[in-house]
């Protein structure tokens, strides 16, 4: 029986497990309570609060505006919603980067307040600091590499990352320094799918892929897999339906029931 059934509770544990078994680890975003409590009676490994909120919860252009308290907000909504994936919740911009006091802080406050498992962090070397503080308090940390979309005005775009030798060199050594310093998983975001897989293949944590070929496991937007949004059609996005149709051709269907006097009947009545 694979490691994916025995398990009641899926922890940082039971993840490295999964890799060291060969059982790939399935990961999806949530932000309400709704959502999670549908995704985890699916079986779903992990749970990731995204920083994506931002866009497809709130409505901005970029990762960059959502706060630290509109990431608990969500994160506590799908906590409550989960009794068996693990949650992982995003660290916003400015909570961590160049402070690593502020990034304990940041953390400390995000597993209180919201009961989640763990923490997600963009960056290698430059973050080194935050991880290794917030590691030092017992919180678990997950990593981010390649393009980390809360650098957006850095790379001033949202192209494949780590094509050329330099930047590539420095991510097999930023994914290097994120194991050695306790991380339990690294999201490896829009790289060469060859470039993933040595990765994989050197450190001994999960690798969680989007956009970057086939790894230990891999990680979708929710709202973009299930076709709720449109205008994002990378390369690396499968949609598995198209909920905005089956949406708005349900409440086409309910404005002219009410415009019609169809609804409600005599038997939806007291």
């Amino acid at each position: 029986m694979s490691v994916h059934k025995e398990v009641r509770k899926i922890t940082t544990h039971v993840l490295l497990e999964m890799k060291r078994n060969k059982k790939k680890i399935a990961m999806l975003t949530a932000y309400d309570y709704s959502m999670a409590k549908i995704l985890d009676s699916t079986g779903i490994d992990v749970i990731l609060v995204g920083d994506s909120a931002s866009n497809v919860m709130a409505g901005y252009e970029s990762t960059l505006p959502i706060t630290l308290d509109m990431m608990i907000y969500h994160a506590a909504s799908v906590v409550r919603g989960v009794n068996r994936a693990l949650v992982v919740v995003d660290l916003p911009f400015g909570t961590y980067q160049s402070n690593s006091k502020l990034a304990l802080s940041s953390a400390i406050r995000i597993m209180k307040e919201t009961g989640a498992a763990a923490v997600k962090i963009e960056g290698g070397e430059e973050v080194k600091d935050s991880v290794k503080r917030i590691l030092s308090a017992g919180i678990p940390v997950m990593g981010h590499l390649g393009l980390m979309p809360q650098s957006i005005h850095k790379f001033g775009t949202y192209v494949v990352r780590a094509k050329e030798e330099e930047e590539a060199s420095k991510l097999i050594s930023d994914a290097h320094l994120l194991e050695d310093l306790g991380c339990f998983a690294i999201v490896l975001e829009k790289i060469p799918a060859s470039l993933a897989s040595q990765i994989a293949s050197e450190i001994k944590i999960p690798i969680i892929g989007i956009g970057a070929g086939s790894v230990d496991g891999q990680v979708l937007v929710l709202h973009d897999m299930l076709g709720i949004t449109q205008e994002f059609s990378p390369r690396f996005l499968r949609r598995y339906a198209s909920l905005d149709k089956i949406i708005g051709d349900a409440v086409v269907k309910y404005i002219e029931d009410v415009k019609n006097c169809d609804f409600p009947d005599k038997t939806e009545q007291y």
